[in-house]
C-alpha cells in the first residue's frame, strides 16, 4: 500500500496575514465581483465555466490552515460548485472549524457573482477570475456561435507566475519612518441587525463623469473621492469637525512591479482633509486631494509601502513568537489604524473582456464586506458602476454624493440591497 501523499501548502502572502485575525461576523473581509449579463444565468453551463477557470486558477483549490506559527495555505481536493444565491451579500467564508475554500460561485436572474476571502487574494486577482469564468461561460453557452471561431483572453500567466509572492520579490530593506496622523472623523449611527451590510449601486455613464472630471482638472477617482468627503461633510456636527475625513485609497502594486500575481499585491495610501481649517467648495477639496495624489502615487512611496509588509518577516522575535501572539499584536495594529481612517474609497479601473463577447454583457460591478463607509467603482462600456457598502443604517451620505452627480447634470440609474423587515428600498 502507498503511503498518503501529502497535500502541498504555501505561506500567506505579506497582505494577506493581517486577515485571518482580525475577520468578524460584522466584517468577514470578503469582497464580491459580479458581472450582470443581457440574458439569465443557464447554471449548468456556469458549473462547466466554472471547472475550466479552475484549470486557469488552480492555485485557488486551497484552504486555509493554522499553524504553530503562521496561517498557510493548503492544496484542497474539493471541487467548488456553483449555487444560486441566498445568503446575505459578503457572508463570511473562512470558518477556522471548518476544512472550506476561500471563494464562492453564484448567480441570481442575469447575475454572475464571485465572492473571495481576502487572504486569497486581492481585486486585481478576484477581477481576472471572475473575467476568465465570464469568458468560458459565454463560449459555453454560446457554442453555436463560438465553437470554432473562439475569442482569445488577454490573460495567459503560467500556474507559478499566479501563485507568485511579489512582496517577496520586490523587497528591498528600504527604510519608511512612519507618518503621525491625528485620529481621523469616524461616521456614526444605528447599525444594520445582524451584522449586514447595506448596498446601494448607482450606475452612471463614465464619458460624462470623466468630462466632470476634466473640467475640474483631475481625475475620475479623485473626484469622487472628493465628491464622497463633501457628502460626508455635511453630515458633520461642527464640534467634530476638528479632526480630518480621511480616506483609505487601496493601490495595485502591479501598475509600479512587473507582476501577474493572482494573490494579493497592493498598498494603502491615505489622504486627508480638514474641513474645520479648509473650505467645502468641491473646487477646493479637489485641488488638495490632486496634491495629496501626486505626492503619494510615487515609485519610491510604492517601495516604502511595499517594505512596510515584509519587514515583520525579518524581525527575529516576531519569527520565533507563536501565532497567537501575533495575531494578538496584528489585532491591535489594525485598531490603531483604523482610528486614522474615515472612510475608503477603490478605483479598479476600466474591465476589459473580448469584443465579440461585449454584447452578452451590460456590467461589471464590485463590493465589500466592511465595518465602516466604503465605495468600490469599475467601468464597463459605456457604464461605471459605483457602489456603497455601509454598516451603518442611514442613507444620507449617499443621498448627497448622487444628488451632487445629477447637481451635475449626469444621470444616475440607482439600485439598492433590501435589509431584514424593510419594506421597499431606500431612496
Amino acid at each position: 500500500m502507498k503511503p498518503k501523499k501529502s497535500a502541498e501548502w504555501r505561506r500567506l502572502d505579506n497582505a494577506a496575514k493581517i486577515f485571518p485575525c482580525t475577520s468578524t461576523k460584522a466584517d468577514a473581509k470578503v469582497f464580491r465581483f459580479a458581472c450582470e449579463l443581457v440574458e439569465p444565468v443557464d447554471p449548468q453551463a456556469l458549473q462547466q465555466a466554472l471547472d475550466r477557470a479552475m484549470e486557469v486558477f488552480p492555485g485557488y483549490r486551497c484552504v486555509l490552515r493554522r499553524g504553530m506559527f503562521w496561517y498557510y495555505l493548503e492544496d484542497s481536493v474539493e471541487r467548488p460548485e456553483v449555487r444560486e444565491e441566498t445568503r446575505p451579500l459578503c457572508s463570511p467564508i473562512y470558518d477556522q472549524n471548518r476544512k472550506g475554500l476561500l471563494f464562492n460561485v453564484t448567480y441570481y436572474r442575469c447575475r454572475i457573482n464571485v465572492e473571495i476571502y481576502h487572504a486569497l487574494t486581492d481585486g486585481t486577482g478576484a477581477l481576472q477570475f471572475l473575467r476568465v469564468l465570464v469568458y468560458h461561460y459565454l463560449l459555453i453557452r454560446h457554442a453555436d456561435r463560438f465553437a470554432e471561431n473562439a475569442p482569445v483572453m488577454d490573460y495567459d500567466a503560467s500556474a507559478t507566475e499566479k501563485m507568485n509572492n511579489s512582496f517577496q520579490k520586490y523587497y528591498t530593506r528600504k527604510r519608511k519612518t512612519p507618518e503621525k496622523a491625528p485620529n481621523a472623523y469616524h461616521l456614526r449611527g444605528t447599525r444594520v441587525p445582524e451584522s449586514r451590510v447595506r448596498v446601494i449601486e448607482g450606475v452612471v455613464p463614465v464619458k460624462a463623469v470623466l468630462q466632470k472630471a476634466r473640467e475640474y482638472g483631475t481625475t475620475l477617482t479623485v473626484l469622487c473621492a472628493a465628491l464622497l468627503m463633501c457628502a460626508i461633510e455635511q453630515e458633520m456636527m461642527v464640534r467634530y469637525k476638528k479632526r480630518p475625513v480621511v480616506l483609505a485609497v487601496p493601490i495595485n502594486l502591479r501598475n509600479y512591479f512587473p507582476s501577474e500575481s493572482a494573490r494579493n499585491f497592493f498598498s494603502i495610501m491615505q489622504v486627508r482633509y480638514n474641513f474645520k481649517k479648509q473650505s467645502n467648495r468641491l473646487e477646493d477639496v479637489i485641488q488638495s486631494l490632486n496634491r495629496d495624489f501626486e505626492r503619494e502615487l510615487t515609485q519610491d512611496k510604492m517601495e516604502a509601502r511595499l517594505c512596510q509588509f515584509v519587514k515583520y518577516d525579518f524581525n527575529p522575535v516576531a519569527r520565533i513568537a507563536p501565532l497567537v501572539v501575533k495575531d494578538f499584536g496584528m489585532r491591535i495594529g489594525y485598531e490603531l489604524a483604523e482610528k486614522k481612517e474615515t472612510a475608503a474609497i477603490s478605483n479598479v479601473g476600466k474591465i476589459q473582456m473580448p469584443p465579440e463577447l461585449a454584447e452578452y454583457i451590460r456590467l461589471f460591478d464590485v463590493f465589500v464586506s466592511t465595518d465602516r463607509l466604503q465605495i468600490c467603482m469599475c467601468s464597463f462600456g459605456d457604464n461605471l458602476t459605483i457602489s456603497f457598502t455601509t454598516p451603518l443604517v442611514s442613507t444620507d451620505i449617499q443621498k448627497h454624493f448622487f444628488r451632487a452627480l445629477t447637481g451635475m447634470g449626469i444621470p444616475v440609474e440607482i439600485t439598492a440591497s433590501r435589509l431584514p423587515d424593510e419594506e421597499e428600498a431606500p431612496e
